[in-house]
C-alpha cells in the first residue's frame, strides 16, 4: 500500500457539509416562525381538556357580551354569556382536525386518481380524468354548498364536501407529475425487470411523486381550514352546542359594531393558523427541494455575486477604459466558490489566462476540473446561491466584467460575448420558432424591425449549414435532429456578431460525423466572423482540430498552457501527458490505451501542494508541500510543476 493510500485509509470519514434538514429548515426564517407559531397553537389546543377552562357550552345571560380582561372570562363572553376563551380554544381543535381530515381524504383519493391516470393513460386516463373534468365545471363552493345540503348540516358532512371538491386539485397535480415519469428510462428498465404494474406504482413511482403530494398537502390544509371555516359560518358546518371557528364568527357577525370582540377574537385566530400553516407549507416545499439542500435558500440570482476586495483589482471599477494588451479578453487569478453548509468548493482556484483576436483557446480537462464554471463566471452565470466569485479580473474592452451590475451584463451578454451550450435542445424555447429566437436575440441589443430581425435569422441559418433556411426558421426545436439543433445555437450566439464566443462543450451529444461537420463549421465561421473562441472540451482530438492554444484544467486550476503543437508533441506536465495517452489513433492498432488512476480531489479538501500528486507516477515529498507556481517553460508555455517532463531525471 502507497503512503497516500494509507494516509487515506487512517483518516477519520469526513462528515458531509450539507446543512441538516433541521438547520435548513431554521435558517428559512418566515418558515421557521410559521413552525414555532402553529406548535404554540397546536400545543395548546393538545392541553385544553386538562387546562381549568369553563364549559365551552355553558350559557350564562346575565354576563353576555363581556368585554376582554373581564374577571373569570379572559377574554371575554359572547351573546349567550359563553366563555370565548374556552370556545376558541375548543373550536381551534376542531377546526385543525376537520381541515387536516378534509385534506388527507382528498390528497389520498385525489393522489390514487392522478397516479393511475397518469400511468395507464389510454382509456384508464380518459375514464377517471373526465370525471375529475365534471367535479371541475361546478364552481367548488357551490358544488360543497350542494353536498351540505344534499347530506344535511354537520361538521362531518362538511368534511366530506370540502374533500370531494379538492380531489380534482390533487389529481390533476399528480397526474400532470405521473405522466412524465410513465415513460422515463427507470420505468422502462422496471418494466423489463418482470416487475407488476402494482410493483412499480409503490416503489417506482410513488416515492418519486410522494414530495409533490407532501407539498401540495402543506400549501392546502389552510385552504381547508377556510373553506370548512366559510361552510360553518353559513350555519352548515359545525351545529349548536359545538363549535368551531367558522361558526364563531358566523354567530359574531352581527355584532360587529356593539361587540367586536365575539367575532375579532375568532378571526384573528383562523388567520393565525391560516398563516402559520401556510409559510410552514413553504419551508417543507424548500426542504424537499434537491437544489435548496445544497445552501440555496433563495431562487437565483440574475448575475453571479462578486465578493471580492476591490482594492486588489485596481482596474475593477467601469469607469473609463483599462490596459489589457492586445487581448480580446484578459482573466487573471479568477476564483470562484461555491457555499454548501460549512464546506467551501474551490471550484476555480486561481485561473489566468488571455484570448487574441481571432484565437481559439481549448480549455481542457476532466470532468469536475472547473471548465464549464470558468466559463460561466466570466459572464456571471454561476448560480448565486450558491455560488460566489471572491477574487479576480476579467477584462474584456478595457472594462472589467466583474465590476458591471446586472443591466451591464445582460447588455454584454448575447452581444460583445455569447455562449453556446451542450445541449441545445434544453437550451432552446420548446414553444417558439427558431427564426423567432434569433430574431428576438438580434432585437434585445438591435433597434431593427420584427421583418428585419427575420430576414437577418435566415441568413444566419444559411451561414450555418441548415437546408432551406427560409422554411426551417419557421420550425420548432423537436423537429429539428441534435446537429441542425447545435447548428441553430451557434447561428444564435452569431447573431449579434459578437467579438468572444464561449463553446462549452459543443459536440459532446452528437455522434462523430455530425461532432466533425459542426467543428469545422466553427472553426470556418470564427474566421470569417474574426470572434476569438474559447472552446471547452475534455477531448485532446479536438483540440487538435480547432484551437492555436491549449489550457489544462485540474482541480480548479490550470496547471498547464502553451500552443497546441507544442503541448501536443511535448507535454510538459504529466497530467497532460496521460489525458493525450487516453485519445485512441488511427492506424495504431497495437497503441495501448492509458488510463488515468484514482480520482480527482474533492476541491472543498484539496491537498497540499500540487493536486495531483496522489495520482501521478512521478511525484515526491516535494510535490505535496507549498504551493506549486505557474512556472513559464519558455515565451508561450507555462506548467504548474516542480519536475516538467523533459526535466525528469
Amino acid at each position: 500500500m502507497t503512503a497516500a493510500g494509507t494516509t487515506t485509509a487512517l483518516s477519520p470519514a469526513r462528515r458531509s457539509g450539507r446543512p441538516s434538514a433541521f438547520r435548513l429548515f431554521a435558517r428559512n426564517q418566515l418558515a421557521a416562525f410559521g413552525a414555532a407559531l402553529l406548535g404554540l397553537i397546536v400545543v395548546v389546543v393538545i392541553l385544553t381538556p386538562a387546562l381549568p377552562l369553563l364549559d365551552p357550552a355553558a350559557t350564562d345571560p346575565a354576563n353576555r357580551l363581556l368585554r376582554p380582561l373581564a374577571e373569570n372570562h379572559l377574554l371575554g363572553t359572547d351573546h349567550l354569556g359563553r366563555d370565548i376563551l374556552s370556545r376558541l380554544l375548543w373550536g381551534t381543535g376542531v377546526s385543525l382536525l376537520v381541515g387536516l381530515s378534509a385534506t388527507s381524504v382528498a390528497a389520498l383519493f385525489g393522489s390514487a386518481i392522478g397516479i393511475l391516470a397518469g400511468y395507464f393513460g389510454g382509456r384508464a386516463d380518459t375514464v377517471l380524468m373526465r370525471g375529475i373534468d365534471m367535479l371541475m365545471a361546478f364552481p367548488y363552493i357551490l358544488l360543497a354548498l350542494a353536498i351540505v345540503a344534499a347530506l344535511g348540516p354537520g361538521l362531518l358532512n362538511a368534511l366530506f364536501a370540502i374533500a370531494i371538491v379538492n380531489i380534482p386539485f390533487f389529481a390533476r397535480n399528480i397526474r400532470g407529475v405521473t405522466l412524465g415519469l410513465a415513460r422515463r428510462e427507470f420505468i422502462e428498465a422496471a418494466r423489463l425487470s418482470g416487475k407488476s404494474d402494482l410493483s412499480i406504482l409503490l416503489t417506482e413511482v410513488l416515492p418519486n411523486v410522494l414530495p409533490v403530494i407532501v407539498i401540495t398537502v402543506s400549501t392546502t390544509v389552510g385552504w381547508m381550514i377556510l373553506e370548512t371555516a366559510g361552510l360553518s359560518f353559513l350555519g352548515l358546518g359545525a351545529q349548536p352546542p359545538d363549535a368551531d371557528l367558522g361558526s364563531m364568527l358566523g354567530e359574531g357577525r352581527k355584532l360587529l359594531i356593539t361587540a367586536p370582540h365575539v367575532s375579532v377574537i375568532p378571526g384573528v385566530m383562523i388567520f393565525l393558523v391560516v398563516m402559520s400553516i401556510n409559510l410552514l407549507g413553504d419551508g417543507i416545499r424548500d426542504l424537499l427541494d434537491p437544489r435548496l439542500k445544497s445552501g440555496a435558500l433563495a431562487r437565483p440570482a440574475p448575475m453571479t455575486e462578486v465578493v471580492r476586495q476591490e482594492t486588489d483589482y485596481p482596474g475593477a471599477s467601469t469607469e473609463g477604459a483599462v490596459a489589457q494588451g492586445d487581448s480580446v479578453l484578459a482573466v487573471t487569478d479568477l476564483q470562484t466558490q461555491f457555499r454548501m453548509g460549512d464546506d467551501v468548493y474551490r471550484a476555480v482556484n486561481g485561473v489566468s489566462f488571455d484570448i487574441r483576436p481571432q484565437e481559439c483557446l481549448g480549455l481542457v480537462g476532466e470532468s469536475g476540473s472547473g471548465k464549464s464554471v470558468t466559463a460561466l463566471s466570466l459572464l456571471g452565470l454561476v448560480a448565486t446561491p450558491p455560488g460566489r466569485i471572491v477574487g479576480g479580473q476579467v477584462l474584456m474592452q478595457g472594462k472589467d466584467l466583474l465590476g458591471l451590475d446586472a443591466a451591464g451584463l445582460r447588455a454584454l451578454r448575447g452581444d460583445r460575448a455569447a455562449y453556446i451550450f451542450q445541449d441545445p435542445l434544453t437550451t432552446l424555447h420548446p414553444l417558439f420558432t427558431i427564426g423567432d429566437q434569433i430574431a428576438e436575440a438580434i432585437r434585445s441589443h438591435r433597434p431593427v424591425s420584427y421583418k428585419d430581425a427575420w430576414a437577418r435569422a435566415v441568413r444566419l441559418l444559411d451561414a450555418v449549414r441548415i437546408p432551406n433556411a427560409a422554411g426551417r426558421a419557421s420550425a420548432y426545436p423537436h423537429e429539428l435532429s441534435g446537429g441542425m439543433r447545435q447548428r441553430v445555437s451557434i447561428a444564435m450566439a452569431l447573431a449579434n456578431d459578437p467579438a468572444l464566443l464561449i463553446a462549452d462543450e459543443p459536440t459532446t451529444a452528437l455522434d462523430v460525423t455530425v461532432q466533425a461537420q459542426v467543428l469545422k463549421l466553427l472553426d470556418q465561421l470564427r474566421g470569417d466572423s474574426g470572434a476569438s473562441l474559447l472552446f471547452i472540451t475534455h477531448d485532446f482530438g479536438v483540440v487538435s482540430e480547432v484551437c492555436h492554444r491549449v489550457a489544462v484544467m485540474y482541480a480548479g486550476r490550470i496547471v498547464e498552457i502553451g500552443p497546441t503543437e507544442q503541448v501536443l508533441d511535448a507535454p510538459a506536465h504529466p497530467y497532460t501527458e496521460r489525458l493525450i495517452a487516453c485519445v485512441p489513433r488511427l492506424g495504431e492498432p497495437g497503441r495501448r490505451m492509458e488510463a488515468i488512476p484514482g480520482l480527482p480531489p474533492a476541491v472543498n479538501a484539496l491537498p497540499p501542494g500540487c493536486a495531483f500528486a496522489a495520482r501521478c507516477p512521478h511525484a515526491e515529498a516535494a510535490c505535496r508541500e507549498g504551493e506549486i507556481a505557474l512556472d513559464a517553460l519558455d515565451v508561450a508555455h507555462a506548467v504548474r510543476c516542480i519536475k516538467p517532463r523533459g526535466r525528469l531525471a
